[in-house]
C-alpha cells in the first residue's frame, strides 16, 4: 500500500489559516472515466462550492477563493493514474493533492484540513466473497454491487471426486448414511482448504449460502469462521446470478453493519494471535514502532496531549511534534504514523469498540 501521508499533505495540514478556507475532496480517475464526464462532475461540484461560499462570504475574499479554485480545476492533470483529488484553497494558500484513495465527494468550508477528512471520505467498496454450498458441489464468487465473478477453486468442486477417499469405496453415493457423512465431511474440508487459498489473495468478508444442515456442518469445521459475516439458509443450487444478488441485497444495503462485523472479527483473530494492541498506551507504542497494519478507532474519539493537570498522558519524546504537523490530538498523530508506514484506518460507530477502550491496532503479522 502506498502511504497516504506525504510531505504535500503535511504542507496542507500546516498551512496558515485565513478564512474562507475550502477543502474539496472528489473522485478523479482519468484512466477509468471519460474526460467529458469528469469535467461535468467537476462543474457540478464547483457550482455547489460557489453557492455555499457566496452564502457565507459575499466579499472579495470569497471571490478570490472561487477564482483560485476555478484556476486549479482548469489546470488539472488528466494524465494521472491516481483515483481522486483533494483541493485546499484559502486566500493565502492553495494546494492540489492527487491521491490513491477511492473517495466520496466532500466539501468542507472553514474547517481545517485534517488527515481524518481523507479517511472519512474513503469510499467503501462493497466487495465480498460468496461461498455457495450444496450436497453435490460448491461454488465461490467475488461479488459487488454490480457484478458476480466465479472464482475457480484449486480443487474439484464436485462431491463425487471425494467418494473414493472414504475408508471403503462406495459404488453409489446414496449408500448408508454413515458413508455419506464421511464423504461429506471430507468434501467440506476440501472446500475449507479452497476457501483459505482464495482468502490469501482476496481479504474480503464471506457470505455462506446453503441449506441449514450443510451450512451447520461447514461452520463446525471451518478454520475461517472469523471471515464469515453472514450465513443464509436455503437451497440455492440452481439459483441464477441475479437471484443470488437479490438474496444478498438486504445485507449489502446495510454495508456499514456488515463491515463493522468483519472488522470486529479481525480484531478477535488478531487478539487470539497476540497481534493486537488495545487502548491508547499500547496503540501509541505499537504505531510509533512502525508495527501498525490496521488501526480501528471510534469516530470522534480524541485524546489530548495533556490532561487537566497539565501532564502528558503519553510519552511524546523531546518535543510534542510529529513529522508533518503540530500534535494537538494523539489519535491524529497515530493515524498519520500508521498511514505513513503503509497501514490502513477504519472508523467505527461510537460504542462499537467499548471492549477495546475505543481504539485498537492490528500489528503486522
Amino acid at each position: 500500500m502506498n502511504p497516504i501521508v506525504t510531505k504535500e499533505i503535511g504542507e496542507v495540514m500546516d498551512a496558515v489559516h485565513f478564512n474562507p478556507e475550502l477543502s474539496l475532496i472528489i473522485p478523479f480517475e482519468p484512466k477509468m472515466s471519460k474526460k467529458a464526464e469528469m469535467e461535468y462532475a467537476l462543474k457540478i461540484a464547483l457550482d455547489k462550492v460557489e453557492r455555499q461560499l457566496r452564502e457565507r462570504y459575499s466579499n472579495e475574499m470569497g471571490d478570490l477563493v472561487i477564482h483560485k479554485l476555478r484556476n486549479i480545476i482548469k489546470n488539472l492533470n488528466y494524465h494521472t493514474h491516481k483515483k481522486s483529488i483533494a483541493i485546499y484553497v484559502s486566500p493565502v494558500f492553495e494546494k492540489i493533492l492527487y491521491l490513491d484513495l477511492l473517495v466520496e465527494e466532500k466539501i468542507i468550508i472553514d474547517g481545517r484540513f485534517e488527515i481524518r477528512d481523507l479517511i472519512y471520505c474513503k469510499k467503501q467498496v462493497h466487495k465480498y466473497l460468496v461461498l455457495l454450498l450444496s450436497n453435490k458441489e460448491f461454488k465461490i464468487f467475488i461479488g459487488n454491487t454490480e457484478t458476480f465473478v466465479r472464482v475457480l477453486a484449486n480443487t474439484s468442486e464436485s462431491v463425487y471426486a471425494y467418494i473414493n477417499e472414504a475408508p471403503e469405496k462406495v459404488a453409489n453415493f446414496s449408500d448408508t448414511g454413515e458413508r455419506k457423512e464421511i464423504v461429506m465431511e471430507k468434501f467440506l474440508h476440501h472446500i475449507d482448504d479452497s476457501l483459505g487459498h482464495i482468502l490469501n489473495s482476496y481479504h474480503l468478508p464471506v457470505f455462506v449460502l446453503g441449506t441449514k444442515r450443510i451450512v451447520g456442518h461447514f461452520l463446525k469445521l471451518t478454520k475461517y469462521a472469523n471471515k464469515i459475516v453472514e450465513t443464509v439458509h436455503g437451497n440455492y443450487e440452481e439459483a441464477s446470478i441475479d437471484e443470488l444478488k437479490n438474496v444478498l441485497l438486504p445485507f449489502v444495503l446495510d454495508w456499514k453493519t456488515l463491515l463493522q462485523k468483519n472488522i470486529l472479527n479481525q480484531l478477535d483473530e488478531a487478539n487470539d494471535k497476540n497481534k493486537l494492541a488495545v487502548g491508547m498506551k499500547e496503540v501509541w507504542e505499537a504505531a510509533m514502532s512502525q508495527r501498525g497494519h490496521l488501526l480501528v478507532v471510534e469516530k470522534n474519539f480524541m485524546y489530548p496531549i495533556q490532561d487537566e493537570n497539565g501532564n502528558d498522558p503519553i510519552s511524546w519524546g523531546d518535543k510534542p511534534y510529529y513529522k508533518f504537523s503540530y500534535v494537538k490530538d494523539a489519535v491524529d498523530a497515530i493515524i498519520e504514523k500508521v498511514l505513513a508506514n503503509g497501514g490502513d484506518i477504519e472508523f467505527m460507530d461510537e460504542g462499537a469498540l467499548s471492549s477495546y477502550s475505543r481504539i485498537a491496532l492490528i500489528k503486522f503479522f
